[in-house]
């Protein structure tokens, strides 16, 4: 677990390792890897401020698995787990 607090409409995502065997079962070496694009929602913030002073809700929860843009986000690590901190926005799709 994390002890970073995402502000307003952000959300801290724990990046889950890249693809190390292809479908057809060819194993590729860290250069050949694609930079990960899935996580797990780790930390929810409050929602974006509206106009009116509230904040909007979040549609996403801690622990749901989520897809997101391959440079989206800032990259942060805390010990030897990688963090991705982004807007909710900026997530392409929630994985069920």
């Amino acid at each position: 677990m994390t002890n970073i607090k995402p502000l307003d409409d952000r959300v801290v995502i724990e990046v889950l390792d890249a693809e190390e065997v292809t479908a057809g079962g060819i194993v590729l070496p860290d250069s050949a890897q694609e930079k990960p694009q899935r996580g797990r929602i780790s930390a929810v913030g409050g929602g974006r401020r509206l106009d009116s002073g509230e904040h909007a809700s979040m549609t996403l929860k801690r622990g749901d698995q989520v897809i997101f843009g391959k440079y989206a986000g800032t990259d942060v690590t805390v010990g030897d787990v990688d963090y991705k901190i982004m807007r909710e926005g900026e997530i392409l799709a929630r994985v069920d």
